[in-house]
């Protein structure tokens, strides 16, 4: 009988601690979050206060201004280029485009020094770490990366995007989706396919349905929406063909009155908002809001067919503050506090390692950004660093730029060789004392100028010493 009961006792002990690790397991699955998801939003040549909630005085943008009031706005955040195509491969790698041989603009133009240009398949973009770790990933839109007829390996699909829908140019008509190189550029996936609609309707559709498709799936997902609102053609819902494979007729600005210009400024800009608030509504409908990571940002600053800012200046192209300085949100409801701003000085490249960061992905390339997690968390600001830039443009001209806390070095080749770096000028700004940059302290400040002049050119340089093999290129035949 004592064997019998101890026997029993002996059976119950272990039934008990079975039945406690099965509650307890899942206990902890039932707590456990589920990963991340990630959309990201790049627009193209929206400058600093193309939007409301950034100080645009024409007219309002109500669904991205909602994203910031349940969000935060990032007062200080920068391109890493200043057109494109440079922007846009800083983005994809987390490293300075200097290092991906991505400099300039892809040309259109095939006997142009950049034209064949792309991103080579030895670079390892967010989305391939992403892929890696179980994330389906899907792109949206504006890719320039390169042209698919100069290389298979430029596609977005060998570049850990699982779908893609949209195109390689720089830009395409709204309508006939003709692109810069006066080729039909819309594609689904490898396929190119010959599709009705407004490009940015088109682009709001699919981002949307991207989400829907992948919302209840056990894996999470990554969706870059690459918008080609607000760049030209200028075009609003309802207008006609601008290009065809056989000639461009493009708005020129420059004929029409002050009233007709922002009309279409807001009539390429108001679709994109809606896109914008259809996917946050999405988000919210399907319940995966408090689980998604949204981040809202221009790939440069102001186009000349667009107003620019009367606080910075330059636009699109130059290394002055209304170049890259660019407006940015940050939306994760539950987790980044709502209406908050920061002014903490953040750049493209941190895109990559932030949602790596979140996402809790393993990678092992050396990025050149950082994290803003704890940033946008409202935690703690970045270690001090400091930020570059180095533009070229499409006719060769060359600028570059280093910023260290408040001081900032802008250095031109005033009718230099295109694409080299001769007769440097240099000028010195007190980004603190004068955010538009409209007096150079230069000359009472040598020994700085010789300093950031020396740090800006051997970053330059450490940038090229293993930089990715392209073919043309400026000085490539020099």
């Amino acid at each position: 009988m004592k064997h019998s009961h101890s026997l029993n006792v002996l059976i119950h002990s272990v039934l008990t601690v079975l039945l406690c690790a099965v509650l307890s397991d899942g206990l902890a699955r039932a707590n456990e979050e589920p990963r991340l998801n990630f959309v990201i939003i790049m627009v193209d040549d929206m400058g600093y206060e193309g939007v409301s909630c950034f100080g645009n005085p024409y007219f309002r943008t109500p669904e991205i201004d909602r994203l910031a009031a349940e969000g935060m706005r990032m007062t200080d955040f920068h391109s890493s280029g200043t057109v494109c195509s440079p922007t846009r491969a800083g983005l994809l790698t987390g490293r300075y485009q200097q290092r991906a041989g991505i400099e300039a603009v892809i040309h259109p133009n095939a006997d142009h020094p950049e034209h064949r240009k792309g991103l080579q398949k030895s670079e390892t973009t967010f989305a391939e770490v992403l892929q890696q770790a179980g994330y389906a990933t899907g792109m949206i839109g504006k890719w320039h990366q390169g042209y698919p007829q100069n290389s298979l390996d430029y596609h977005p699909q060998n570049h850990g995007f699982d779908e893609f829908i949209g195109y390689h140019s720089g830009n395409i008509d709204f309508v006939s989706h003709v692109g810069d190189h006066n080729r039909h550029d819309w594609w689904h996936g490898r396929q190119e396919t010959t599709e009705e609609g407004y490009t940015t309707h088109l682009v709001n559709h699919y981002a949307v349905d991207f989400i829907r498709r992948h919302a209840k799936a056990e894996s999470p997902f990554c969706l870059y929406v690459a918008h080609e609102a607000i760049h030209n053609p200028v075009q609003v819902p309802g207008d006609p063909v601008r290009r065809t494979v056989e000639k461009w007729d493009r708005w020129k600005w420059q004929e029409h009155s002050a009233e007709e210009r922002i009309a279409k400024f807001k009539g390429m800009t108001m679709p994109l908002d809606e896109g914008v608030g259809q996917i946050r509504k999405t988000l919210v409908e399907l319940g995966i809001d408090r689980n998604t990571f949204v981040l809202f940002f221009s790939d440069n600053g102001p186009a000349g067919d667009w107003p620019d800012s009367d606080d910075y200046r330059g636009r699109k192209g130059s290394i002055y503050e209304g170049g890259h300085k660019v407006p940015a949100i940050a939306w994760w409801p539950g987790r980044i506090k709502a209406g908050t701003s920061s002014d903490e000085p953040l750049i493209s490249i941190d895109v990559m390692p932030t949602i790596l960061d979140l996402a809790q992905a393993t990678f092992d390339v050396k990025l050149d950004g950082v994290s803003f997690r704890d940033v946008v968390r409202g935690k703690k600001s970045l270690p001090k660093r400091p930020l570059y830039w180095a533009s070229l443009l499409n006719g060769g001209q060359r600028s570059e730029a280093i910023r260290k806390d408040e001081w900032k070095l802008v250095v031109l080749h005033p009718k230099a060789p295109p694409g080299t770096f001769e007769n440097p000028r240099t000028e010195l700004y007190n980004l603190a004392a004068d955010p538009g940059e409209t007096t150079n302290i230069a000359e009472q400040h040598p020994a700085r100028v010789a300093s950031m002049l020396k740090q800006l050119r051997s970053w330059y340089a450490e940038t090229q010493a293993t930089v990715t093999k392209q073919p043309g290129g400026w000085l490539s035949e020099q």
